[in-house]
């Protein structure tokens, strides 16, 4: 089993390891943007027409979002261009819908596909909190993400295998598979926490990037935490959410409003592109 789990470790740390750009986290990223972008752009062309009735184009809320999207869009494009990421800002194919569903939620798939549903615009309330939560989304995109999950369900699959081969003649077979999988799983909402505290921070210097007030992004969060109270949604302990605490986040988020502010002020002097 040493020698498995050994070559695992091994095979794992030959793949070339990168750096999201701003925050300088490593990621460990083996799936390509030339594998999962016709996927994601073909899963969001099916997701627009099994909801082709609820798509709202022509409402001034509908037609706000999309200049926001764009306008956040543009600043995202203009920092890849100027740091050697023109390649990856060429694959984008940006799209932004607003879907009639009470839902509180948004996302964006890879390559800059995103969705807000009507559930979460009064959690926005104004055209700030729309940027807030868009340049979240957008982060997620632009930091891979996607592609960093994937890759590291991969890994945890083969992590699987090479457990239960390993322990096929063991009598504690089934605790060391019980262990792996419950280790395994905890880790996994761990890196989606990581996510999600990352796009938190992208998101805020991509907003700030494209004019918009940074502090809404604390704001946003302080309405989602009283509309869960408002609910009588009670979350779970932070170490079993995939997601942190909304008071995490509004902590996380005003402490480094000053850096994020900081570094969206440097750029956009550096590129002197102001907010159409």
């Amino acid at each position: 089993m040493r020698r498995i789990l050994a070559l695992l470790f091994i095979s794992v740390f030959l793949v070339e390891c990168s750096t999201v750009p701003i925050t300088g986290r490593k990621r460990l990223n083996f799936v390509s943007d030339a594998q999962i972008l016709p996927m994601s752009f073909q899963q969001y062309d099916g997701f627009l027409k099994e909801n082709k009735s609820k798509i709202i184009t022509n409402t001034s809320q509908a037609k706000e979002l999309k200049t926001i999207g764009k306008n956040i869009a543009a600043a995202v494009d203009r920092f890849m261009r100027a740091n050697g990421m023109q390649a990856e800002a060429n694959s984008y194919k940006w799209e932004f819908n607003l879907i009639n569903d009470p839902t509180i939620n948004a996302w964006c798939m890879p390559g800059g596909k995103v969705v807000f549903y009507t559930g979460i615009m009064p959690i926005c309330a104004n055209t700030d909190g729309v940027a807030a939560v868009m340049g979240h989304e957008v982060a997620h995109a632009f930091a891979k993400h996607g592609q960093e999950r994937m890759s590291s369900a991969q890994i945890q699959q083969l992590g699987g295998v090479a457990v239960a081969i390993g322990t096929q003649n063991n009598k504690n077979a089934q605790l060391w598979n019980m262990a792996y999988g419950v280790g395994s799983s905890l880790g996994m909402l761990k890196f989606s926490r990581t996510h999600e505290t990352e796009a938190d921070k992208l998101g805020l210097v991509f907003m700030i990037m494209a004019g918009y007030r940074g502090e809404e992004a604390v704001n946003v969060w302080v309405r989602m935490s009283e509309n869960a109270k408002k609910s009588g949604r009670k979350a779970p302990p932070e170490f079993l959410s995939t997601h942190p605490h909304n008071q995490t986040r509004i902590v996380d988020l005003r402490n480094y409003l000053p850096e994020a502010t900081r570094l969206a002020a440097k750029f956009n002097q550096q590129t002197a592109a102001p907010r159409k």
